[in-house]
């Protein structure tokens, strides 16, 4: 192959690399997202209480996941005396559904500011992580609500049914099966063939290493002929 070809052959190779690049950019699906009103009915220390709050979950791909984050729009459940900075401590479960099933577990931070008495509590962004562990459409719906203050626990049930706050389409973690094979075959003694140019320089390699061997048994059997001497 001359110079000139292969200048040709690997240009035609890079615009088609990056053609099908683009093509994978632009089919990606966007994920979709809701604002969705949860009827929360809670399990307090001084009986049941009740609050709807609009909830938005929002992604962001992370490495072979995505990371979550679960916001409250509005306060939930209260409390008869004051919680002081840091006093109410709120973790939840978000809801799979779809092609995958099971729970992802978010919590948040304490409560940045003191929260006055017989007022809604506003829970901060819960976060947590979600690695697919199936192929397809997923949707994230919220669940039960925790909320820890003052050694008590609170817990809030959604009890209207609500309707996924977000959808995503996903691949499962740990990829195909394509690399798996290929080393299957290199163990079985099977030289890769990914072309022209690659597969002189694996017969190149593979030859070095024969002749290597080679001279190895050679300078062998010298030194046992000349012990023999």
């Amino acid at each position: 192959m001359s110079y000139r070809t292969y200048q040709k052959r690997t240009a035609a190779l890079a615009s088609a690399a990056a053609l099908a690049g683009s093509a994978v950019l632009m089919a990606a699906p966007a994920a979709r997202a809701d604002v969705v009103d949860v009827n929360y009915q809670c399990k307090t220390p001084i009986g049941d209480k009740s609050a709807v709050s609009p909830i938005d979950i929002r992604s962001v791909k992370d490495g072979s996941g995505y990371r979550l984050t679960m916001t409250f729009e509005k306060g939930v459940s209260s409390s008869p005396v004051e919680l002081g900075k840091g006093a109410m401590n709120p973790s939840a479960v978000i809801r799979l559904g779809g092609a995958d099933s099971g729970t992802v577990p978010v919590k948040g931070p304490a409560n940045p500011e003191a929260i006055p008495a017989n007022t809604p509590i506003k829970i901060t962004d819960l976060t947590g992580t979600y690695t697919p562990k199936k192929t397809g459409k997923v949707t994230f719906t919220a669940g039960v609500l925790t909320i820890g203050a003052l050694g008590t626990t609170t817990t809030c049930t959604p009890s209207n049914s609500p309707g996924p706050s977000l959808t995503l389409d996903v691949t499962a973690s740990g990829g195909g099966t394509t690399g798996s094979s290929q080393d299957a075959a290199a163990g079985d003694g099977e030289l890769p063939r990914t072309g022209p140019e690659d597969s002189a320089i694996a017969l190149g390699t593979f030859g070095g290493t024969v002749l290597l061997a080679g001279a190895a048994g050679v300078l062998w059997l010298t030194r046992r002929n000349q012990a023999r001497g």
